[in-house]
This record gives structure tokens, C-alpha cells and sequence, in this order.
């Protein structure tokens, strides 16, 4: 990977980083109601396997999906907007945190039913297969989702149809307040792959690159050949499971431990080390980046809400 793409991903997950935790103020104010999922550690995974995709490609997701929104070419504007509720939301403030959705970017959506996005990317591959059209399916899921029924339904039928799609879980060892050791027998959510049987990968996701080359591999696989494949990267998210949850299920040792492997903390690490010319463009693009989200903010406040009249807009096609 040249510099100028790895700086270009740490810029991603350095705006993906300053949403969520704006987000996470502007909930303790009040001003962002209902659930409000953080993806604060967790950025390197989705901004690496999403930069692998090509534009046409589909992105379906969980409701811990701010970060890949912004990662497909959403906007901090739209995305906080909908998060605020308002009418300029990326899906009109209809969907608030858990649906955040983008046709223009064949962004699909998030699903806050655990494991309903699975057969969901099944369905958009199989369409792809059927019109012969190229395009491959990211879907992005937690480790929660590999023991929910709509899991076993999309993969079965993945692999049973050859589907080009990859199924990324993004195991945080966490399923809610739930370790994963009283969810699985073993630390690799990726051995449910064998009961289809489908290609599996079990990979670090703290380092964006070492994410980008995965998803990469995957995606041109599922595209030559047609071929699905479940592709677990071990990640970590900071925060609690939501804004309503203070974590206090975990030590406060293991998740500074985890801190020490910070995403951002790596990529900037890899600049000054192989890049070092380019290190010196890292505090403009800080400032770029708090601009982009100061002024996101803005936006969000100054929107209208959508108009009563609108109410029944979009409920039946």
C-alpha cells in the first residue's frame, strides 16, 4: 500500500472517531434520542474492508453502523442530521441511529434485529449472480449474530448458490454484556463457517492495512469465482455496548490494554515509520477533519424537522 491510501484511511477513521464521540456528547445533551451504538475502536475494520470495494458494490450492516456509513461516501453533515432527527438526515430522520441508508452509495442500511442482516446480503447477492452484473456484498455483522437463526439461513443458502458475498463479523468478544465465552466454544467466531462448508479467515482488525488486504483477498474471490466467505476480524469497541451501557462488565485494565492497540494510534505509527514524508500533513488533516465535523454539527442544528405532513411518505412502494 502506497502512503498517500494509508493516508487516506487514517483520515477516514479519524473522522469516523470524531463523530462518534460528538455523537456521544450531543446524547448526554439530549439532543439524540433512543439507542445510540459507538463504533469508537472498531474503525480500522470497516474503513479497510470498504475501501477494497469497488462503487458499485452493496454494504449491508448491524446497528453499530455510523462508521461505515462515513466509510462509503456518507457525509458527517447527512449522518449527524439523522442522528439529530432531522429532515436532511441520510434517511430523513426517519431512521435515526440504527438506519442509516444511502441508495446513491449502494449503502443498504443497518438492521437492528441481530443476524436479520445476513439473509439480507444473500438476497442482494443473489440478485448480483442473477443479473451477472459483478458486483460482490459486504456484510458486516457482530460476533452476537453467529449463533442467531437468520445467520445460519444466509449462509446456508450462500454457499448452497455460491453467492459473491463476504460476511465480515466484527468480534469484539462481546455479545452486549455477554463475553464470547458464554457464547461460543472458541475464540473464532470464522469455524461456523465449516458446517456449509465456505472459505473462512480469522484476522487482527486493528491495523487498517492488514483489514484492507483481507476484505481484499475475499472480495476478489467472491467476484472471479462466486464464492462466499466468512471473514472474522478481532476488534474492539471502547465504549459500552450502547450510550445505556456502562461496560462495567469488563476491567478498566483490559480495555486500556486494548487502547494500546488503538487503530489510529497504528496508522499513524505506519506513516512516520514507512512514510515519514509524509507525516508532516497528519495535524492539517486533524484540523480538516475537526472542521468537517464542527461543521456537521452545525448543520445538524440549524435542519428543520421533517414536516408532519410527510408522516406516510415511504411506507408502502
Amino acid at each position: 500500500m502506497n502512503g498517500e491510501k494509508l493516508l487516506s484511511l487514517y483520515k477516514q477513521m479519524l473522522l469516523m472517531r470524531r463523530f462518534e464521540e460528538e455523537a456521544a456528547q450531543a446524547y448526554t445533551q439530549r439532543k439524540i434520542g433512543g439507542f445510540l451504538h459507538l463504533y469508537i475502536g472498531q474503525e480500522a475494520v470497516g474503513a479497510g474492508a470498504i475501501a477494497a470495494t469497488r462503487e458499485d458494490d452493496y454494504i449491508i450492516s448491524s446497528y453499530r453502523i455510523h462508521g461505515q456509513y462515513l466509510a462509503r461516501g456518507g457525509t458527517a453533515r447527512e449522518g449527524m442530521a439523522e442522528l439529530f432527527g432531522k429532515a436532511t438526515g441520510c434517511a430523513g430522520g426517519r431512521g435515526g441511529s440504527m438506519h442509516f441508508y444511502k441508495a446513491e452509495t449502494n449503502f443498504l442500511g443497518g438492521w437492528g434485529i441481530i443476524g436479520a442482516q445476513v439473509p439480507m446480503g444473500a438476497g442482494t447477492a443473489f440478485a448480483s449472480k442473477y443479473k451477472q452484473d459483478g458486483r460482490v456484498t459486504l456484510c458486516f455483522m457482530g460476533d452476537g449474530a453467529v449463533s442467531i437463526g437468520g445467520f445460519h439461513e444466509g449462509m446456508c443458502l450462500a454457499a448452497l448458490w455460491k453467492l459473491p458475498v463476504v460476511f465480515i463479523v466484527e468480534n469484539n468478544f462481546y455479545s452486549m454484556g455477554t463475553p464470547l465465552s458464554r457464547t461460543l466454544v472458541t475464540e473464532d467466531a470464522s469455524v461456523r463457517a465449516l458446517g456449509y462448508p465456505m472459505a473462512r479467515a480469522t484476522v487482527e482488525g486493528v491495523d487498517v492495512v492488514e483489514c484492507y488486504y483481507a476484505a481484499k483477498e475475499a472480495i476478489d474471490r467472491a467476484r472471479e469465482q462466486s464464492l462466499p466467505m466468512l471473514l472474522e476480524f478481532k476488534t474492539y469497541r471502547y465504549r459500552g455496548h450502547s450510550m445505556a451501557d456502562p461496560g462495567k462488565y469488563r476491567s478498566k485494565e483490559e480495555v486500556e490494554d486494548w487502547k494500546t492497540r488503538d487503530p489510529l494510534k497504528i496508522a499513524v505509527e505506519r506513516i512516520e515509520k514507512d512514510f515519514p514524508h509524509l507525516a508532516g500533513q497528519i495535524p492539517t488533516i486533524k484540523q480538516e477533519i475537526e472542521d468537517e465535523i464542527q461543521d456537521a454539527l452545525r448543520f445538524a442544528e440549524e435542519s428543520p424537522e421533517p414536516d408532519i405532513s410527510t408522516i406516510d411518505d415511504h411506507t408502502y412502494i
